[in-house]
């Protein structure tokens, strides 16, 4: 069989309907109740969450006000998706939930709590779980918030989201997260070059210019 002459628009992909659905998603998570980090209860599910800064570290001095009357301007958005995702796309069902969700919340909540200026009770959070064949709009739904929203540690500081990378692979740098909220033990051990404290304070600045 011959290959056919390329033709970009025969492999564009439009659907308004698709857009309203993302729309519809975004809608609702803005609707859903906003709980401390962690949240007290243990639950089921994956999904896509949010956390809220209300403190008073003068960095985020913006976000705190922006957040006192309703929540806002999350400063950082992230997902937690079934186990299996990546290698074969499984989804979260009735016979195969976990805790994936209040897991990743509560490994947020233990990274906060060492870190450098930073206070857990100054932290809240919301989420919405998907299930069965929704839980494969994770990955969408977390990417349309992050470009909405343009949170703070998505954006012009990075690190927030990173795991220990274990023995062996502490060459890397230390992430500007861990330049400016010093404290978790696993990233003290990068010893790649990094990012200088003023210069990371000065990428957050310029960033809370922006915000509305």
């Amino acid at each position: 069989m011959k290959s056919q002459p390329f033709d970009r628009s025969e492999h564009v992909y439009r659907n308004d309907a698709f857009a309203e659905l993302v729309k519809d998603a975004i809608r609702f998570f803005n609707g859903t109740p906003v709980h401390s980090l962690p949240p007290p209860e243990t639950f089921l599910g994956t999904g896509v969450y949010a956390l809220y800064y209300t403190g008073r570290n003068p960095l985020y001095k913006r976000y705190a006000e922006l957040n006192r009357l309703s929540y806002g301007y999350p400063i950082y958005v992230g997902k937690a998706v079934p186990k299996g995702w990546r290698q074969a796309r499984s989804s979260d069902n009735a016979l195969n939930q976990s805790r994936e969700l209040i897991g990743r919340l509560r490994e947020h909540s233990r990274n906060i709590t060492p870190g450098s200026g930073l206070s857990l009770e100054d932290f809240m959070c919301r989420f919405v779980i998907f299930e069965d064949e929704g839980s494969d709009m994770i990955g969408t739904i977390e990417a349309a918030l992050i470009k909405l929203n343009r949170p703070l540690w998505n954006t012009a500081v990075d690190g927030f989201g990173n795991h220990d990378p274990g023995s062996g692979r502490y060459e890397q740098a230390k992430s500007d997260w861990d330049v400016i909220h010093e404290g978790r033990a696993w990233a003290n051990k990068c010893n790649g070059a990094h990012a200088t404290k003023t210069a990371v304070v000065a990428a957050i600045r310029r960033h809370l210019k922006s915000l509305g």
